[in-house]
């Protein structure tokens, strides 16, 4: 559909060198992507739009001094674009009537396959988010409660089910270790422990690494084989050097990380550590591992 848009766009002279017979040129191409999860990050995303390898790259110089082909150059996702149209014939105050305190505007939610309405959807900022969750969402396809949700994509911070009427908003989100990111919501119920969410965070975290710093490529892996350790650990005071030694790690990844993938990563295993204390604590019964042996 872009595409096909962008070539209209052309055959009426909105687009090229010459535009409307005037001096001023413009252009429009898309580039597909590679699928690599860290091409969020800009300037992975200026590196593979060279035909280079996705990596991050230390910042100053931001792409805004120095980019695309060493240009300046300014990235803003679809998202922010596809509101600069409406705010021109709307106007900013009408934009900025939407919403609430510094969250102003729409944003578009991502509701995962586990809810009874899964798909995209545009809500005004402040929205609580359990009013997504059910009256949008529909509640979990189990008809069970909600026991925990991610939003903002696998950086962001998990809520219980007791901080899910918090209004989704930037300052509001970020005040119970949360984030609002793209939007995506991902939610549990309580068939899920919250260990193998821990897992399953570090395990994507590992594979989608892009490798160029260290606490984040070895940090990523030793999470990885800890939260495994964790999972068949029998011994209460192993568990809580276990925990010790995530906890630290986690520390590292956050402040040592070069981009947001390896230092967002400790966001969401903190959450679970605060609120599902037990869950992430609780040891095997080791008579259970004898009787199995």
């Amino acid at each position: 559909q872009l595409n096909r848009s962008i070539a209209v766009a052309r055959d009426r002279h909105l687009l090229g060198q010459g535009i409307l017979g005037t001096a001023f040129d413009y252009d429009i191409e898309v580039v597909t992507g590679a699928g690599s999860y860290v091409c969020g990050e800009e300037t992975a995303l200026l590196r593979s739009l060279e035909g280079l390898r996705g990596m991050v790259t230390a910042r100053p110089p931001f792409p805004a001094e120095r980019g695309l082909f060493g240009q300046p150059t300014v990235v803003n996702n679809v998202e922010t674009l596809a509101n600069i149209g409406w705010i021109i014939r709307q106007g900013g105050d009408a934009y900025a009537s939407i919403g609430m305190a510094k969250s102003r505007g729409p944003k578009t939610v991502c509701l995962n396959e586990r809810f009874v309405y899964p798909g995209i959807y545009e809500v005004p900022l402040g929205t609580p988010v359990d009013f997504i969750l059910n009256e949008i969402g529909g509640g979990m396809k189990t008809k069970k409660a909600i026991k925990a949700v991610q939003i903002g994509g696998p950086l962001g911070g998990i809520l219980p089910n007791r901080l899910l009427s918090t209004p989704l908003g930037f300052e509001e989100l970020d005040a119970v270790g949360a984030l609002l990111g793209h939007g995506g919501i991902v939610a549990w119920d309580d068939s899920v422990n919250a260990r193998d969410i821990a897992l399953h965070l570090f395990e994507f975290c590992d594979a989608e690494s892009c490798g160029k710093c260290v606490p984040c490529r070895i940090g990523c892996r030793r999470g990885l084989e800890l939260v495994r350790r964790m999972q068949r650990q029998s011994s209460a005071e192993a568990m809580r050097r276990d925990v010790e030694t995530l906890t630290a790690l986690c520390e590292t990844m956050k402040y040592g990380s070069l981009c947001a993938h390896g230092g967002g990563i400790p966001a969401p295993i903190a959450s679970l550590l605060l609120h599902f204390q037990d869950e992430m604590t609780a040891v095997v019964d080791s008579t259970q591992n004898r009787g199995r042996s």
